[in-house]
């Protein structure tokens, strides 16, 4: 490893586990993949396993619909759509694992292009749609509910050999921020959910009127990195202990009162951010799938990741630098060493941001960043 940080800071785990042995517990030490089939010789790639995210597979065809219901209407805009095919070049005799299906855009266009996909989304309301999107490409598409966490089990399961391309589209689908009934939005009044999988066991009501005024500081400041995190944990608390928070709306009038308005930008968007990324393990997610990905490409494949805050960025490139450089080195030793997770190159240095006539059509990919990396092939430097 370049260093021996971890991707996941552990002070966001370690203070006041009384409310977050469930939720906020820190994942296993990296164990290294017993099978690393599709990893370069003496690649020592390391999984994280999410533990708690396993959800039930659901295949487009076949099997049960798990109590699924038809979404009629899930209006969602791909971000960077020309970018992820430039970079995933899909074609005839490709497959590409899709691990955040959402609105099935990507999906649409790597399945046009003559690609396989394996597509994967833990919202059950995403999967139907992108089922009723994507039927009329038959066999070429194979799509499971399951959490990106978990891609390396169905990867191998549906392609052995591996897969040629890796989309990691990170964040909350258009659909899902329009629907007031999810509880993302901070505009339309909706009960306090945030769970991208409607079984996930605690969700944001729950975070809110229980968990004790320091955590609720601490998730505000770490994942929301809101200045004023301590006078909103403090106001949150002293609100609840007269009426709990029922709605979004009532969340965001409280939030906003202590923060205040700042631009265009809504004073409780922060906060909201910190919820939902703590109801549905964000971070730990994305480094489990981001050690999963060198294992389930085959050399040369390509793994395009988008993100649109500054720590799920902060993360991938960390990632993709300490799979990248082929030696280490430490100011305690005499020479540098090689590095044991040499195994892909960079293909970016820099981000990829949307351009402006994206953004014009689309406010939601202003703050989108696409990162890219490839699997080396043997001996390729």
């Amino acid at each position: 490893m370049i260093s021996t940080r971890p991707l996941i800071f552990p002070e966001y785990f370690t203070s006041n586990t009384q409310y977050t042995d469930k939720l906020l517990m820190p994942l296993p030490s990296p164990t290294p993949v017993p099978s690393m089939t599709w990893c370069l010789p003496g690649c020592p790639t390391n999984l994280l396993a999410a533990p708690g995210l396993e959800t039930p597979p659901l295949a487009m065809r076949g099997g049960e619909r798990m109590g699924r219901e038809r979404v009629s209407s899930f209006n969602h805009v791909p971000v960077m759509l020309e970018e992820v095919i430039h970079y995933l070049e899909p074609g005839p005799g490709k497959t590409v694992l899709d691990s955040t299906l959402g609105g099935a855009g990507h999906a649409a266009k790597i399945l046009q292009a003559g690609a396989a996909l394996i597509g994967l989304d833990q919202d059950p309301n995403a999967l139907s749609h992108a089922e009723e999107k994507l039927e009329q490409y038959g066999d070429a598409a194979v799509l499971k509910q399951l959490n990106f966490s978990e891609m390396l089990n169905v990867g191998r399961e549906i392609c052995p050999e591996g897969v040629d391309g890796i989309l990691m589209d990170l964040g909350v689908s258009s659909h899902q921020l329009d629907c007031a009934d999810r509880g993302f939005s901070l505009r339309a009044r909706g009960p306090l959910d945030m769970r991208m999988n409607p079984c996930a066991e605690v969700d944001a009501a729950e975070v809110v009127n229980e968990w004790d005024e320091s955590e609720l500081a601490r998730i505000f400041w770490e994942l929301g990195e809101e200045r004023k995190s301590r006078a909103v944990a403090g106001a949150i608390v002293r609100r609840r202990a007269i009426k709990p928070f029922g709605d979004t709306l009532d969340l965001a009038d409280c939030v906003s009162r202590i923060v205040g308005r700042r631009g265009r930008i809504h004073p409780a968007t922060r906060v909201f951010q910190a919820l939902r990324m703590t109801v549905n393990r964000e971070m730990e997610c994305l480094e489990a799938a981001l050690e999963s990905a060198p294992a389930l490409l085959k050399p040369g494949g390509r793994i395009v990741v988008i993100t649109f805050h500054s720590l799920e960025d902060r993360m991938v490139k960390r990632f993709f630098k300490s799979r990248s450089q082929p030696e280490i080195d430490r100011p305690e030793w005499p020479a540098a060493q090689s590095n044991p997770d040499f195994c892909m190159n960079r293909v970016t240095r820099r981000p990829v941001i949307s351009g402006p006539d994206e953004v014009k059509v689309n406010p939601r990919a202003r703050s989108a960043k696409l990162r890219v990396a490839e699997k080396r092939k043997a001996g390729n430097s």
